[in-house]
């Protein structure tokens, strides 16, 4: 019995590393297919853009990469307030509505920041790059893929 319960064995975990293999292997080449570049990679990488037109965005990013930077900080300091506010009471009390509104009006600014960012970066691109560009801000925002 032995004898026939050796190769057996042998044959499972095989066949299972096999399996193992064949399924980390797939689903890394489905992720690989499936990967959208950000908005970032997008422009910087299939819009040919032209050497002033890399040096204008930089300097846009760097303003913008301050601004996120500012803004995520408030949404921090409105998160630590929202947790304080619910260990002290542990209900929905005027300090914890002060914190959501707090947080939500920190995430609007954030999120307005962020378009007026794309607004700029889009005056620095041709007609034909802002098509292209436009196509792709308006994927994301329909959470559509390319």
């Amino acid at each position: 019995m032995t004898r026939l319960l050796r190769p057996l064995l042998l044959t499972v975990v095989l066949a299972t590393l096999a399996g193992a293999i064949g399924a980390w292997g797939g689903a890394r080449y489905i992720l690989a297919r499936h990967h959208q570049p950000s908005l970032h990679e997008f422009v910087h990488e299939e819009l040919a853009l032209s050497a002033d037109q890399q040096r204008r965005l930089e300097a846009l990013e760097h303003e913008f990469a301050v601004r996120r930077r500012a803004r995520e900080a408030e949404l921090r300091a409105a998160n630590a307030e929202l947790a304080a506010a619910i260990q002290a009471r542990h209900t929905y009390s005027p300090e914890v509505q002060r914190a959501i509104e707090r947080f939500h009006q920190a995430m609007g600014e954030l999120q307005k920041e962020t378009i007026l960012h794309v607004l700029a970066m889009r005056t620095v691109l041709t007609p034909g790059q802002a098509a292209k560009f436009d196509r792709r801000i308006s994927e994301a925002l329909t959470d559509q893929a390319p």
